[in-house]
């Protein structure tokens, strides 16, 4: 058993190359959103939240979703969504309505200056992917992380809700 403060547990400790691996981890989860999130914000205005809700809509069949669907896109809980979705509404770039499938269930729809923000910000943001992520790695390299990222997120995510997901 491994002593972890007080409390026993089964887990063993991890050695010093996985506490490498798990703090560089760990720090690019930090990291990487406040970078992508920095640059949305100075070039374009909004968080990188606010871009995932406009960049899944403007993707969606007549750039339209259940707010629910959209939330789960955007990895983001329906209250936080909710939120957004109010600030993009007075910003003249989302509306909502009524879901016509099911009067229960509200959709979120992208507007034309929705989509022309979406259009103005997207490659400032792919720039900053391609420098941050992209670029930094070899084709093979850049196959084999995906193919890690995507083990680690179906075990985090078993139900697949997350995009991108294998």
């Amino acid at each position: 058993m491994a002593y972890t403060g007080g409390v026993e547990s089964e887990a063993p400790w991890l050695d010093a190359d996985q506490q490498r691996t798990w703090l560089r981890l760990a720090g690019l989860l930090i990291k990487l959103p406040a970078a992508l999130d920095t640059q949305l914000q100075r070039d374009a205005g909004v968080s990188h939240f606010e871009y995932m809700v406009l960049s899944r809509l403007s993707e969606a069949p007549n750039r339209t979703l259940r707010m629910s669907q959209l939330a789960e896109l955007a990895n983001g809980s329906l209250s936080r969504l909710s939120h957004v979705v109010k600030r993009l509404e007075l910003r003249g770039w989302v509306r909502r309505e009524p879901c016509a499938e099911d009067g229960r269930a509200t959709n979120a729809v992208l507007t034309e200056d929705g989509w022309e923000k979406v259009v103005r910000t997207a490659p400032g943001h792919v720039a900053t992917v391609r420098s941050l992520v992209v670029d930094p790695l070899t084709p093979a390299e850049l196959a084999r992380f995906g193919d890690l990222v995507g083990t680690l997120l179906a075990k985090v995510d078993p139900d697949e809700t997350c995009p991108g997901q294998p």
